[in-house]
């Protein structure tokens, strides 16, 4: 695909020739005749590159460059003046311009210095990419991982609320420390409350504190982790199981910034980032009864959701290795990799319980891998019966065992349902029932 490249100049004539002479090198090219359109069409359009005059009415480049680069600092840009003004040169530089070009253009040093500024600008994000990699953990290359990644890193510096969203082990916390790690808070406390863990006295007490007396048991004042967070960051692990009168006491919290200790009239002023995760589906815990609309739209700044390892079936082979060097290590193995059998076995695998399941099967065949590659012997009896299933079609010889085994299997996944079967092969239901009663399944059913 094609760069985009966005041309600023009010002189029409000079706009026109750029466009047509970028254009014969293979770039599609937008326009701006001032300052402000281009801020406007920045905000519109992902640029990978901006080719700005500096003398222009409404807004001139300086100032458009100042406010591109507050907007986005990753895209290069390019100045352009029919006047050698080394202050303007100098000034340019220092709120962020890539380079300095003088009119009239010289066309090979602009083709150098555009083909410059996005191989630089591609490096950048590359060395960005792996250095949120390298800081959190967050393993692979599929689109919904890169996608989670740019949005983790677009709104990590502010102080947000985020809620995070996905099914169980899918790396819900692991997505919440990222934030951490890449906000201005990163210095200060991260804590960790899992909400479903404790009854509804136990959190308030764990959020909260209490007094010394408070309740039975209570024979010391402690302090509450949301006091222990202050300044920092608190992750609240599966919010969708607090009970409704958590859900008013965390209201008041975001709401007023403050909290009481239980038996306390004291009030404490804190400051303290929330991220909250569920796997619950909180619209409908909404439409039931079960979950407080006001606290969703207080958690609902910023919604992240963490796709399923299903979601991400070509980051599976990076995720294994990932997990095969760490647990080797720790095992004292020296394990190269997987055979091709066990690796299909992985692949093939439906990882219900997401990367945390996957996580186990690798650990689990490091401790009983004695070779120099994990086989499918050392994974899982279910993997190992999913590989043999899913390639028994082998041993058929002809197109109509091979349709009648392949209707049968899907059979089999659907529950025997014969709507969803026929979706699912794309024929009609009546097709279905044909090829039945052509090939005398209704026994094998």
């Amino acid at each position: 695909m094609s760069n985009h490249i966005l041309i600023v100049d009010d002189d029409k004539a000079h706009g026109l020739m750029l466009e047509t002479l970028l254009k014969r090198w293979q770039f599609k090219i937008s326009r701006a005749e001032n300052g402000l359109e281009a801020v406007e069409k920045i905000k519109e359009t992902p640029f990978d590159c901006v080719l700005m005059d500096i003398r222009m009415p409404d807004m001139d480049g300086i100032t458009a460059l100042k406010f591109i680069h507050a907007y986005n600092p990753s895209i290069p840009i390019i100045m352009m003046t029919a006047f050698s003004d080394i202050e303007n040169a100098v000034e340019c530089v220092k709120c962020g311009a890539y380079d300095y070009l003088t009119k009239p253009l010289d066309f090979d040093r602009l083709k150098i210095t555009l083909d410059k500024s996005l191989e630089h600008a591609r490096l950048k994000k590359q060395v960005e990419t792996m250095e949120i990699e390298y800081q959190t953990n967050i393993i692979g290359s599929s689109k919904a991982i890169v996608q989670l990644k740019e949005l983790i890193k677009s709104f990590a510096p502010s102080d947000a609320t985020v809620l995070i969203r996905g099914k169980s082990g899918t790396g819900k916390e692991l997505v919440a420390r990222t934030i951490y790690e890449l906000s201005n808070r990163k210095d200060k406390p991260f804590v960790t409350v899992n909400c479903a863990a404790l009854s509804e006295t136990l959190l308030e007490s764990e959020l909260f504190g209490h007094e010394k007396g408070a309740f039975t048991g209570a024979d010391k004042k402690r302090e509450g982790r949301f006091f222990q967070a202050n300044g920092g960051t608190i992750f609240l692990d599966e919010i969708g199981e607090i009970s409704p009168q958590m859900q008013v006491k965390l209201l008041r919290v975001l709401q007023q910034k403050e909290i009481q200790r239980v038996g306390s009239d004291e009030t404490l002023v804190i400051d303290v980032r929330i991220i909250a995760a569920t796997n619950r589906n909180l619209e409908e815990e909404i439409q039931n009864g079960r979950f407080r609309e006001d606290l969703y739209y207080r958690l609902n700044v910023v919604t992240l959701d963490v796709p399923s390892l299903a979601e991400r079936e070509g980051d599976i082979p990076i995720l294994a290795q990932h997990f095969l060097n760490q647990y080797a290590k720790k095992n004292n193995k020296e394990i190269k990799g997987f055979t091709p059998k066990a690796m299909d076995c992985l692949i093939k695998h439906e990882w219900r319980g997401n990367v945390r399941e996957l996580e186990n099967v690798i650990e689990r065949a490091c401790i009983l891998t004695y070779g120099d590659y994990i086989d499918e012997a050392q994974l899982p009896n279910l993997l190992q019966q999913i590989h043999s299933s899913k390639n028994s079609f082998e041993n058929i010889s002809t197109l109509e065992d091979m349709e009648k085994a392949f209707i049968l299997k899907t059979l089999e996944e659907c529950d025997n349902n014969k709507s969803e079967t026929a979706k699912h092969l794309g024929i009609s239901r009546k097709t279905l029932h044909t090829k039945i009663k052509q090939y005398n399944m209704e026994d094998d059913e």
